[in-house]
């Protein structure tokens, strides 16, 4: 891309930006008018939310919040007994199948823990978030039980393990189309196919008129034909529901097959999974997006094939029976199951945890640190961006990880032991129930994840004074007392402790040494569609291990479903609607956690913690020297993204090619508005990625 191209681009994108901003306006009436019909419906003596909840396309929980008259009698009588528990707010949408991607909200912890010690009031700071609309209060967590009722969650799940597998996944016939062009590759072969209105009906007739023998995995590279009528909709998740779920003659939803318990469609925005079986029930296929293992960059369906053998063959080096699945995390959690040991302590499987601790982790160990970081505390004109991405960042803490029956050590336990014990432990497996208070002087970012006020994420507190309960793992601990500016107070109230064990450092030594393996030849192949293929196959690595390790953390599953309009009344009264049309009424409800013999939600935390602990800090033994923002002067940090820190200086950081390494991904030369919205970073981001490559060319 040239200046005069970058220019023109950034233009369409503007006329993007004011289109959307007159669509949300117009959504904003709609809502307001449907709010009003719901508050007259409510003035009928015989209104009832569960019919008014689909009519409108909302939850109970929401025509209740409108129109609470109609609450019903169990919740408009307050229960004692229950206000004593003070259970989470509302339940929460949670997205997370098999795709193994961070859900879109962490769900509320389980009804059976109790509540949490009091904690002091924290207020929402306007560096870290969206100054609300009203006062607010702060998020409680779940804590263990006092006594012997929480010594009894400190077990595992009978008959529940991780064991290796005693038979070879069946690969699946695939093929990849762009629904752009209506290219379709299959093996060596390359079709041209008449898509039509590329509904799923039209890929899955063309498909099969070209390919008659049958087809069982079809990969869109191209097009998104699942957001073609995006615009009659008020959210793009209703667009990709009604899209699977339309009508196909000769066709029906999957409902599983074999050792494969994956059945129906999985509704997400940009990924999506299609599952369909013919109605004689002998053809089972699934329409997916390869946006699931890399991000293409206008990559023919010839290249995405060659990646996908290039990886196969990559993989086939330490694993002879690979066969690469659906998704990355399927394909990775297969792969690791065919790592665990068949001697020793773990010979026969690593079990699972108690349905309780899991609950408990789901609901207090948090996934990546995203922050953006505003002015006050970033001075309003930046002089430049810098953006530094950690290199394959999971896959340098994955050597530890717990295992073992956990065991509770109480506050009164942690203080009778040696400070050499505590810190034994702090650097050993453990997940902490913490208070924590910022130093008087403290002047940099805050360490520590904390609950934010009033919704279901977390922040990180850094203002001088502030005093807050939560949960973290032992390296954002150990971080906070020993980071290189000044220790925090920390209190320890409660906490998990595990052996320490290394499940999945055979795993991920493996994967590093294919992802090194691929990385290479990106670099030194000669042929330039190779070279590219090589690059997107050792991108869908880093997607096995990291989706790999957020399918290990199990969230509670969420069922998705239909029912005719005709039909509003079958809705589940426990169902959550999440899209409609004219049709149909598409729903969702919770089930909970199900019998999976691969969740280990604590080697998922494990993980997480010591990324976000590493961007803080990060030491290179070799060269000597530290990396991590807290290494940086006071007001440089902009934002934490995940793996990412962006600055408004650079660092003079090694950089030797290793996961876990800071890349210089971004430079953008100021003066700059300081960002104050996600998109206004993105966009930053994106001209300094730009700005970065036209600089090295040049």
């Amino acid at each position: 891309m040239d200046a005069k191209s970058y220019n023109a681009a950034l233009a369409d994108l503007r006329t993007v930006r004011d289109a959307i901003k007159k669509a949300r306006a117009e959504l904003a009436k709609l809502e307001a008018d449907r709010d009003k019909h719901v508050t007259r419906l409510a003035a009928y003596e015989k209104a009832k939310a569960e019919r008014i909840a689909p009519a409108a396309g909302l939850s109970i929980a929401e025509v209740v919040a409108l129109a609470p008259a109609l609450a019903p009698d169990r919740l408009s009588t307050p229960d004692p007994a229950a206000q004593q528990q003070a259970p989470d707010p509302a339940p929460a949408r949670t997205t997370v199948p098999e795709s193994g991607q961070q859900p879109t909200r962490p769900a509320a912890a389980a009804p059976a823990m109790s509540a949490p010690r009091s904690q002091p009031s924290t207020p929402p700071q306007a560096a870290e978030t969206t100054e609300p609309t009203a006062p607010q209060e702060p998020r409680s967590l779940p804590s263990v039980p006092e006594g012997a009722a929480g010594d009894a969650w400190f077990s595992h799940t009978p008959g529940l393990a991780s064991t290796r597998p005693n038979f070879t996944q069946q690969a699946r016939s695939t093929v990849f189309l762009d629904t752009t062009t209506g290219i379709l590759v299959h093996r060596n072969q390359t079709h041209r196919v008449d898509l039509g209105a590329a509904t799923a009906a039209d890929i899955l007739t063309a498909v099969f008129h070209t390919l008659p023998d049958g087809v069982e995995r079809i990969y869109i590279t191209a097009g998104d034909p699942w957001h073609r009528d995006a615009d009659r909709y008020p959210y793009l998740r209703d667009a990709v529901a009604a899209w699977l779920n339309a009508p196909i003659p000769g066709w029906r939803t999957d409902t599983g097959r074999g050792r494969d318990r994956m059945a129906g469609h999985f509704v997400h925005p940009r990924n999506p999974v299609g599952r369909y079986q013919r109605d004689n029930g002998d053809q089972h296929v699934e329409i997916r997006s390869v946006g699931e293992w890399f991000d293409l960059d206008g990559d023919a369906p010839t290249t995405v094939r060659d990646a996908f053998v290039l990886l196969w063959q990559a993989l086939r080096r330490h694993w002879p029976d690979a066969v690469l699945m659906g998704s990355p995390s399927q394909t990775g959690r297969d792969l690791w199951t065919r790592t665990i040991p068949t001697r020793g302590q773990y010979a026969e499987g690593f079990p699972v945890l108690s349905e309780e601790l899991r609950s408990l982790l789901h609901a207090t160990a948090g996934q990546g640190r995203n922050e953006l970081i505003t002015p006050p505390r970033v001075p309003e004109q930046l002089p430049q961006l810098v953006e530094y991405d950690r290199t394959f960042a999971y896959a340098k803490h994955t050597w530890k990880s717990p295992v073992g029956i956990p065991r509770r050590i109480t506050a009164h336990t942690f203080a009778s032991w040696s400070e050499k014990e505590q810190t034994r432990a702090l650097y050993g497996c453990g997940h902490w129930h913490v208070r924590v208070t910022v130093p008087d002087a403290w002047n940099h970012v805050g360490l520590l994840p904390a609950p934010a006020p009033g919704d279901r994420t977390w922040h990180y507190p850094s203002r001088p004074g502030d005093t807050f309960t939560t949960w973290a793992g032992g390296p954002e601990i150990h971080t906070a007392l020993a980071n290189p500016i000044q220790p925090w107070k920390i209190e320890i109230l409660d906490g998990i402790l595990w052996d320490d064990g290394k499940p999945l450092d055979d795993w991920a030594k493996k994967l590093k040494e294919t992802w090194t393996n691929l990385t290479a030849q990106a670099h030194f192949q000669g042929d330039a569609q190779q070279a590219r293929a090589a690059h997107l196959a050792s991108r869908a690595v880093r997607a096995i291990l990291l989706y790999g390790i957020g399918s290990f953390a199990q969230r509670p599953r969420m069922v998705t479903g239909t029912t005719p309009r005709a039909l509003e009344r079958d809705v589940p009264p426990d169902a959550e609607i999440i899209g409609f049309d004219d049709e149909l009424i598409t729903w969702q409800k919770p089930t909970g956690f199900s019998r999976d013999p691969n969740t280990h939600p604590e080697w998922a935390a494990a993980i997480w913690s010591s990324a976000r602990a590493a961007l803080l800090s990060q030491r290179h033994r070799d060269d000597d020297t530290h990396a991590g923002a807290l290494h940086t002067p006071p007001g440089t940090v902009i934002a934490f993204r995940t793996d990412a820190l962006y600055l408004t200086q650079p660092q003079n950081w090694p950089y030797h090619h290793q996961p876990g390494d800071y890349l210089l991904k971004g430079h953008l030369t100021g003066p700059l508005p300081a960002p104050t919205s996600e998109e206004e970073l993105l966009t930053l981001r994106n001209a300094g990625r730009a700005a970065l490559t036209t600089g090295q060319e040049t």
